[in-house]
């Protein structure tokens, strides 16, 4: 048997003498600290099972109209090779340092703060080329060196699946609950499964699901047309007992405000329920 670490006899540790031990039902916590100019009172993570489902979209449209309804808003762009909300918000680094070395947060032209590796480089349309752990490792400073201020929510706009970000946000962040993005294709169940299943093993709270890419409205005569074929959204939510928060049409003024940088101009209002499902403090 190996040895517990822990334990101060640890050099003769054995199955019978781990018995009753105080280590042994010890929990190692990989939760970080925030730095002390920040304040946080929410952490909501924005995730989906694969990509190219409008995550980003989702997650400023969220923003937006959090912050229109007077609260406090941050969006952490956790994608770090794909990063996106900083183009959609027409914000340009370098981020500021404060004389102790933390990091500044970029703001919207709507108060919304915003960190990104796209403000931190020097140039935007660099590959990232890293492996998992150094990516990880920069989601964490954005939590520990990033100076959020009071903040009522964070929003982490986090990558597609179930990899290394996803598991480092839900082990070092304090994060209240997710929201699940997802389209309407029957491909959806195993998607919406997949990052229920992770939230659930990780214990973290699932506020519901919002469906991007639901329908089309015909510019002419208003009818919705659903370009993915029937959606299958509401039985794939059913199956795990969570709510369909929102359902989002293919809407080209957004794609045209993301991008032309002016998605502080963006209220859209068929995230109202998704925003006041969110924690309450």
């Amino acid at each position: 048997m190996a040895e517990n670490k822990e334990c101060s006899s640890a050099s003769s540790c054995s199955r019978s003498s781990c018995e009753g031990c105080p280590s042994k039902d010890k929990k190692t916590s990989f939760r970080v600290d925030a730095n002390i100019y920040s304040e946080i009172k929410h952490v909501i993570g924005i995730v989906s099972g694969k990509g190219g489902v409008g995550k980003s979209m989702v997650t400023a449209s969220l923003a937006n109209q959090l912050a229109k309804a007077g609260y406090r808003v941050g969006i952490m762009d956790a994608d770090i090779t794909g990063p996106s909300i900083p183009k959609m918000y027409g914000l340009t680094g370098p981020a500021e340092m404060t004389a102790d070395d933390n990091i500044l947060p970029i703001i919207t032209d709507n108060d919304i703060k915003v960190m990104s590796l796209n403000l931190l480089m020097p140039d935007p349309e660099q590959a990232v080329v890293w492996r998992g752990p150094v990516i990880a490792g920069v989601v964490k400073q954005f939590w520990t060196d990033v100076v959020w201020g009071e903040l009522d929510y964070l929003l982490v706009d986090m990558p597609p699946g179930t990899g290394d970000v996803p598991l480092t946000v839900f082990q070092s962040l304090p994060v209240d609950g997710i929201v699940i993005v997802t389209s309407p294709q029957d491909l959806v169940q195993m998607i919406v499964k997949k990052a229920y299943n992770m939230a659930s093993l990780m214990k973290i709270p699932v506020v519901g699901l919002v469906e991007n890419f639901s329908y089309a409205l015909c510019p002419c005569c208003g009818e919705k047309i659903e370009l993915f074929g029937t959606s299958h959204t509401d039985e794939a939510a059913a199956s795990v007992g969570l709510p369909v928060l929102a359902k989002l049409p293919i809407d080209p003024a957004l794609a045209k405000a993301a991008d032309e940088g002016r998605f502080a101009e963006v209220d859209q209002t068929r995230l109202e329920e998704a925003a006041r499902a969110l924690p309450r403090a």
